[in-house]
């Protein structure tokens, strides 16, 4: 048995903000790596983004940089580059979605470190600048996304595109990562927002659904293809989806509906095991389970469909997950400088029974002497000079 994580001795330099770099940094950082975030000054753009602990201290920012070290630099000035350019220099790897900045474009850090692994985050695949909002609004999703009969867009609260950029773009680190060492070679890796999210429609079938027919409408709650609805409940409101003939066969066993589903088939003149008649017929097979939902509560709900296949939840609100969390084995807690004792998510991937516990984000520019003295090796006189003259700052 062994205590070191799977990347234990890859060290990852990371100029980024925001959700999708941050993100693929510390999955990285989770698995073992040495993830080196380098920030301007003073932070750069999503030091305080929102949510705020009361301290005022970003939320978001410690969420997406735990267990990294932080090196604060000037990145306008000649002496804060050429620290960073030492540093990619050593390491090897670079994740980023920082604009190019004079000595610090992929072309002048290969030029110093011929096996570099330089990953890079896009708006576009052109380099034209996109955020997740637009990206998503451009991929057609908000035309989905909404109640049935409505025109208006509807954006939804998760920055989807960011995350599985984030998750891609480690990804693509891995792979480059493990072609250097059967080969030598380095590899350059971007990785656009708006290609994740036109390829995700794509594998999903939405694209191609509507070249070859209609493109779908709206739906609301409804589950497209099969039998999924939310329902109302004698105190909430629970989510219930259907998938296959034994998930249909085990709901209508439990709500005690055998009879009435078999007089609506022949009514129909419906196979209701069948996953598209189930769809086509969705407005009536609610309106007969939704007497059944309306009369119990959850917790009877869950007494009825817990020895069964059928998928459910009830639908809770994040005050409420929050009151569950010391039951969840992913959290555990954080003593988070700045914002205080919490629980917070470690790693989801388990390795064997267990995952690595989550480690604090480091306070801007905490590290900055550590990392110059031990990676850099430089001498304490040069960090004071360094200091001085305003090329960095520590914590």
């Amino acid at each position: 048995m062994t205590d070191l994580l799977p990347l234990d001795g890859m060290r990852v330099i990371e100029l980024s903000s925001f959700v999708a770099a941050p993100l693929g940094g510390m999955t990285l950082a989770q698995l073992g790596a040495d993830v080196i975030r380098v920030d301007q000054i003073g932070g750069g753009p999503d030091i305080d983004r929102w949510p705020l602990a009361p301290s005022g201290r970003s939320l978001y920012w410690a969420g997406l940089n735990k267990g990294k070290r932080s090196v604060a630099v000037d990145l306008r000035s000649p002496e804060g580059r050429e620290l960073v350019a030492g540093l990619v220099a050593d390491g090897g790897v670079v994740l980023t979605n920082a604009p190019p900045r004079k000595g610090l474009s992929y072309e002048e850090l290969k030029a110093a470190r011929p096996d570099l692994i330089h990953v890079r985050l896009q708006g576009t695949r052109a380099g034209g600048n996109a955020v997740d909002y637009t990206v998503n609004a451009a991929a057609g999703f908000p035309s989905l996304t909404g109640p049935a009969g409505l025109a208006a867009p509807v954006n939804h609260a998760l920055p989807a595109w960011d995350v599985a950029c984030g998750l891609y773009m480690a990804v693509g680190l891995l792979a480059a990562e493990r072609h250097r060492s059967r080969t030598g070679e380095g590899r350059r890796v971007q990785v656009a927002l708006q290609d994740v999210a036109l390829a995700t429609a794509g594998n999903l079938g939405y694209l191609a659904e509507a070249q070859l027919g209609e493109p779908r409408a709206r739906l609301g709650n409804h589950l497209f293809g099969d039998f999924g609805r939310d329902f109302a409940t004698a105190d909430g409101r629970v989510m219930v989806a259907v998938l296959t003939a034994r998930h249909w066969h085990d709901l209508v066993e439990a709500t005690g509906l055998g009879e009435v589903v078999e007089a609506l088939e022949r009514a129909l003149g419906a196979d209701l095991r069948r996953a598209g008649d189930r769809y086509a017929h969705r407005e009536a097979l609610g309106g007969v389970l939704a007497s059944w939902f309306a009369c119990r509560t959850c917790e009877q709900v869950a007494d009825g469909l817990e020895r069964t296949s059928v998928l459910w939840s009830r639908y809770r609100d994040f005050a409420e997950v929050a009151a569950g969390l010391r039951d969840e084995p992913l959290m555990a807690p954080l003593d988070q400088p700045g914002v205080g004792p919490h629980l917070a998510p470690g790693s989801p991937v388990r390795l064997g029974e267990t995952s690595p516990p989550p480690v604090p984000a480091p306070t801007l520019g905490e590290h900055t002497d550590e990392v110059l003295r031990d990676v850099l090796a430089l001498p304490a006189e040069r960090v004071e000079a360094l200091r001085a003259s305003g090329a960095i700052m520590g914590s």
